[in-house]
């Protein structure tokens, strides 16, 4: 099933869940409507995570030790190391042959929140902070000519979020909004290789990163209290930092990694971990 398929059946789910009590609102008081989204909240939600689709993420190399991974690993015949290419996904073996590489993972994503809305007439403005964790999983892999394969995959431990949102209420009852705003995570990563000659030691792992979360949803309250929505969310958060340093282990200094500088750093040229978020909420306003 594509990245795509997935997406539409959780986005038909978690219409069918939003729609099934839509006529419950029929019977709320009109009283009780004028109290619609307006103080504070607390809402948990649940769904699923899907990535964009980064079929041209490659590694990157410094082989000379100046910070810029604008470096070809070569041999000492002047040969490209990685002329095998790489791939979009985790390497299953030294070879493409051998088990091929796994795609990368979307994956379930939860969470709460707590935030404050306040009403004026139909419309609606209010911010909120949130923390959440996703399963999704990001890799990419090169293979060289030893043969050997590399590979850096990346995940989200947690994030924790502030956002604003702005919305309109047609006389309560059902809520449509927008939402933007910053904030952290903590990314945690995985180095693997099937080269057993030089040394590997990742730089920078677990680090707290930056970034930005917009998109939009609809809430519709059950009752006075209770309130049931569904949210989509673009997420993207800076992640330069790791790297793996080459060195050289048991390898003779005629080896590709070493024959620059002694060493050499690699990474992933993809610089954001960025995913897409459909959500289905529940939340309790007081």
């Amino acid at each position: 099933m594509t990245q795509n398929t997935r997406l539409l059946a959780a986005l038909a789910v978690a219409a069918a869940v939003t729609a099934a009590p839509a006529s419950a609102q029929d019977a709320t008081a009109t009283s009780g409507r004028d109290s619609h989204f307006d103080g504070p909240y607390i809402q948990a939600f649940g769904g699923y995570s899907v990535q964009n689709k980064d079929s041209y993420d490659t590694l990157v190399f410094d082989t000379d030790g100046d910070g810029d991974y604008d470096n070809g690993v070569a041999t000492t015949t002047g040969a490209d190391a990685f002329s095998p290419g790489f791939c979009n996904g985790l390497a299953r073996g030294a070879t493409r042959g051998a088990g091929g590489c796994r795609g990368d993972r979307d994956g379930a994503e939860y969470g709460v929140r707590i935030g404050y809305d306040r009403r004026m007439g139909d419309w609606v403005f209010g911010g909120l902070i949130e923390g959440s964790k996703t399963e999704a999983k990001d890799a990419v892999s090169g293979y060289s000519i030893t043969p050997a394969s590399y590979a850096i995959q990346r995940e989200m431990d947690y994030n924790v979020s502030a956002r604003l949102r702005a919305g309109y209420t047609p006389g309560g009852g059902a809520l449509f909004y927008v939402t933007g705003g910053g904030g952290i995570a903590k990314l945690d990563h995985s180095f693997f290789t099937t080269n057993t000659a030089n040394s590997f030691d990742p730089q920078r792992d677990g680090k707290v990163v930056w970034g930005w979360q917009a998109g939009g949803g609809s809430e519709i309250m059950l009752s006075d209290k209770i309130s049931l929505g569904i949210e989509y969310l673009y997420n993207r958060y800076n992640d330069n930092k790791y790297n793996v340093v080459v060195g050289p282990g048991t390898a003779p200094a005629t080896n590709p990694f070493l024959l620059d500088s002694g060493s050499t750093r690699i990474k992933g040229n993809d610089k954001n971990f960025d995913y897409h978020s459909l959500r289905a909420v529940v939340g309790f306003q007081f």
